[in-house]
């Protein structure tokens, strides 16, 4: 009988790759308390009009990559493409829109597509992202973005590349919809299957194709800034001034719509050439109507944005602390064994992380302590015990020195920085 594995595109976190996730996480809800938004956890399910009327019909998420199934009371249901609807639904029905002020909200968890697995994609994937809601100010755009660029940077990742655009409203998109549909009916012909389809369907969906051989078309195609109404015009001129005053570099790319039908106005990418072709970090963007959308008889203007956690993660990897575990414990004899419990649990206390050894034989604990990634392993045997002198090793630098008990945990933080 053949083993049972993971389903495709998905896989298992594994030690020592789990400690990156569980630091980037750590950076991220500190981050995110810094700029005073607050944890929501929603339902990995959903029913799906959610998605079909928040996300758009015509989206290759909704249209391709769902995971959706009837269930037992005929409800359609669907486990969440992503988690921007699913906020904006409980926004909605928990009426926080009653609370004053801006609504500061982020997420951590999975979400599920059914796409072709490639690099840092997976079915089965994880998001962190935040939406702000509540405002139509610049100054909320520009400051989500400065939280993002904030966390990138202290999850360790440099050299990232911020790309910023406007989509426009509803009423400016009208005349470039119109100036997109007349130049792509001369050209749709050419590009790929699925932009046949959008420039009848969905033409700005056109301009998010990520097929090399149709960039060339789509760059001689309009551009949205030619068209946008005065007042999106000065809403992005008052992102990029308050973005320039901050020093935060950016690229304004006119191309630059995202891939969900709610956005409006600011979107945003940053891209790190880590990841190869599909080189997307994060992105976001203004859904000012999504609200509306939905049901809601109140207007909930609103930016948010999700980092891949796959992808940031693949990103820093190379930056991973090595050691597993801060000091491995080896004994040697019962009074060892009983004196080693005391003192694992004296420095577990004080935040070092203690392995034990299970092995009488020295050079076998030896072993297993540079095998596991310790910083540090404990020598104790009888003698040791009764002089209160102990043999501390360095198994980067294979140095072995004695240390008293009230020595060893300065000693082990001394080692290691981030104690």
């Amino acid at each position: 009988m053949n083993p049972v594995k993971a389903v495709k595109g998905t896989r298992d976190i594994l030690p020592p790759d789990s400690a990156v996730w569980n630091k980037v996480e750590a950076v991220a809800r500190e981050v995110f308390r810094t700029f005073n938004y607050q944890e929501i956890r929603t339902p990995i399910f959903e029913e799906t009009a959610l998605f079909a009327r928040g996300v758009g019909e015509d989206t290759d998420i909704v249209g391709k990559e769902m995971y959706t199934w009837t269930d037992k009371d005929e409800t359609s249901l669907t486990l969440r493409p992503e988690n921007t609807a699913s906020v904006m639904r409980a926004f909605i029905e928990h009426r926080l829109d009653q609370i004053p002020g801006v609504k500061k909200l982020y997420y951590i968890g999975p979400m599920f597509r059914r796409e072709r697995p490639q690099k840092g994609r997976y079915r089965q994937f994880y998001q962190i992202g935040a939406e702000a809601i509540g405002s139509e100010s610049p100054i909320v755009d520009a400051e989500v973005i400065e939280m993002v660029v904030d966390l990138l940077r202290l999850t360790g990742l440099e050299g990232f590349h911020l790309i910023i655009n406007s989509v426009g409203c509803g009423s400016c998109r009208l005349a470039f919809l119109a100036a997109l549909r007349e130049k792509l009916a001369g050209v749709a012909s050419t590009l790929c299957t699925d932009c046949q389809r959008r420039a009848t369907t969905n033409p700005l969906r056109v301009l998010d194709c990520k097929i090399p051989e149709d960039q060339d078309t789509i760059n001689a195609l309009p551009s949205i800034l030619d068209h946008l109404c005065q007042a999106c015009s000065d809403h992005f001129t008052a992102v990029r001034a308050h973005l320039d005053n901050r020093n935060i570099a950016y690229e304004v790319r006119p191309r630059l719509v995202r891939g969900l039908d709610y956005y409006m106005r600011t979107t945003f990418e940053i891209t790190h050439g880590s990841l190869g072709a599909q080189n997307s970090v994060l992105g976001g963007g203004r859904y000012d109507g999504l609200a509306e959308s939905l049901g809601s008889r109140v207007a909930a203007p609103g930016i948010g944005f999700s980092i891949g956690e796959d992808r940031l993660v693949m990103s820093v990897q190379g930056d991973q602390q090595q050691n597993t575990v801060d000091v491995f414990v080896a004994t040697m004899g019962d009074a060892a064994d009983m004196h080693a419990g005391e003192l694992c649990a004296e420095l577990r206390a004080q935040g070092i992380s203690v392995e034990r050894s299970t092995d009488k034989k020295l050079k076998r604990a030896l072993e297993v302590a540079s095998k596991t990634g310790a910083r540090y392993a404990l020598i104790i045997g009888d003698d040791e015990v009764s002089t209160g002198s102990y043999s501390l090793k360095d198994m980067a630098k294979q140095e072995q020195t004695k240390v008293t008990r009230s020595e060893l945990a300065g000693r082990i933080r001394a080692g290691n920085p981030k104690l």
